[in-house]
């Protein structure tokens, strides 16, 4: 079969696209043939050697699919041979076909196309664990979304608003913002115009944030930072713009918020049970339309390098598609 090879941490022009032997299901897992991909930013950091995990050289990268299944593993009971799944590979994704964990793997309803199904998993999960596992959102509260066009905020977008909040959209243009209200913002600011900091603290009569899901960092990582509401909770999601601020602690205890990390890879290991209630409830948002994966494009497997910059690159508004 083809794959994505990362023999060394390189730029993502160094990837190899070649044959490799095709994996053997084993124990407990089922063997998938590919039709979707999802690109994803912590994809890029990986093979860069910049990402917190650190795999053995050679391996594919690549943690989110959709495909059928060509194979059970021994003692696979809930599963079928020919049955459309998705499925958390966490590597080996990038690829014609993967072995992975039967428990890490979901039918897929026959109205979700193969393309969005395989946007699914990471960013909408992410934003949906962040929300209601971290955050604990509740009706009626300001949820601030920096980076609000890319694929994880717009799923921040979307589930935000199907958990009842006031959903603020940060974006650096007027293109990326207009993306964000048709996925159900209601405010919008475009911080390249405006000085972000003021315009959070306008914000609930001027009392500030009840909550922010950062996926940026820099800059508007410190201008949120400054403009929490007392309870407020600032969520940790990435650092898109390359810069990794600096907290100041004392304005957690003077205004009494919390900053809060959010790794959703640890979660799906740590907590497995809660991660396949949540996608259970992310599945029935998405068949009554209450969240939807926006795909921006999609590449063949062999533009593997053109699809990670569009996304390393913040060109992306949703989600890139990789197909074998």
């Amino acid at each position: 079969m083809k794959a994505i090879i990362c023999e060394k941490f390189a730029p993502v022009e160094e990837l190899l696209y070649k044959d490799v032997p095709d994996p053997v299901v084993g124990k407990g897992q089922v063997l998938l043939d590919i039709t979707a991909i999802g690109v994803n930013y912590p994809d890029g950091l990986l093979v860069q050697g910049l990402y917190q995990m650190k795999p053995p050289f050679p391996f594919t990268p690549g943690m989110e699919v959709a495909g059928v299944i060509s194979a059970l593993g021994e003692g696979v009971k809930h599963l079928k041979v020919g049955q459309r799944v998705i499925g958390l590979a966490g590597l080996n994704g990038y690829a014609e076909k993967v072995a992975i964990d039967a428990m890490l793997v979901m039918p897929l309803p026959d109205s979700i196309p193969d393309d969005e199904a395989a946007g699914l998993i990471t960013a909408h999960a992410t934003a949906h664990h962040a929300l209601k596992q971290r955050a604990n959102l509740q009706p009626g509260e300001t949820l601030v979304v920096t980076g609000a066009a890319g694929g994880t905020g717009l799923a921040a977008v979307q589930i935000g608003k199907a958990m009842g909040a006031k959903v603020v959209a940060v974006c650096s243009t007027q293109e990326k913002l207009d993306i964000a209200k048709a996925n159900g913002a209601d405010i919008l600011i475009n911080y390249s115009e405006t000085d972000l900091k003021s315009e959070l603290k306008k914000l609930n009569d001027g009392k500030g944030v009840d909550v922010v899901y950062d996926v940026v960092g820099g800059d508007a990582f410190d201008a949120c930072s400054r403009s929490m509401a007392w309870n407020g909770r600032l969520l940790v999601i990435g650092f898109a713009s390359g810069t990794i601020p600096k907290f100041p602690v004392n304005l957690s205890l003077v205004k009494g918020y919390s900053v809060v990390g959010v790794f959703w890879g640890s979660f799906t290991k740590h907590e497995p049970k809660a991660f396949m209630e949540n996608m259970v409830e992310l599945m029935d948002w998405y068949v009554k339309g209450s969240v939807k994966v926006i795909v921006d494009e999609v590449f063949p497997l062999k533009d593997t390098a053109k699809a990670l910059h569009k996304v390393m690159d913040r060109e992306v508004k949703g989600k890139v598609i990789l197909k074998p």
